[in-house]
């Protein structure tokens, strides 16, 4: 993945229940370096056979954000599951708006695909406004992939 110029990147690898999970992750910073914007892929490979539930996948990932926003003291409103591509597959995707107290503060998106026995999640996230301002090299970011 070619990362935006100027954002923090790593790879972090790892093993959980007999699946190779290889994660990168870039992070945007503000001048004083705290985080505004963080983008993550993540590769999991998948067990030979097994059929993933692309839709439900993101449902769960979905309800669990939810979850975990909701146990912060925000809400959040997600838009519908949706088709869409990541690289040249075929992938879902979903967008959540977090608010506090009506005001909206940060926004996550989410995307899966599979190809073969890998399983891909694209997520990103931030502050509300450099979410906004950030689209663009966001997009070129996700349109880099070559999975």
């Amino acid at each position: 993945m070619t990362w935006p110029e100027g954002w923090v990147s790593e790879e972090v690898s790892a093993q959980a229940q007999n699946a190779a999970v290889h994660r990168q992750r870039a992070v945007k910073n503000d001048a004083e370096g705290n985080p505004l914007v963080v983008m993550e892929l993540t590769m999991t490979t998948v067990e030979s056979g097994h059929q993933v539930n692309l839709q439900g996948v993101l449902l769960e990932m979905r309800k669990s954000v939810q979850k975990d926003f909701a146990q912060s003291g925000y809400q959040s409103v997600c838009n519908r599951i949706h088709p869409a591509s990541l690289s040249r597959l075929t992938a879902v995707e979903t967008t959540c708006t977090i608010t506090e107290n009506g005001r909206h503060v940060l926004s996550q998106t989410l995307v899966a695909a599979v190809d073969g026995d890998k399983a891909y999640v694209l997520s990103y996230a931030g502050q509300a406004q450099a979410y906004k301002e950030s689209e663009a090299e966001i997009s070129a970011a996700r349109n880099s992939l070559k999975l």
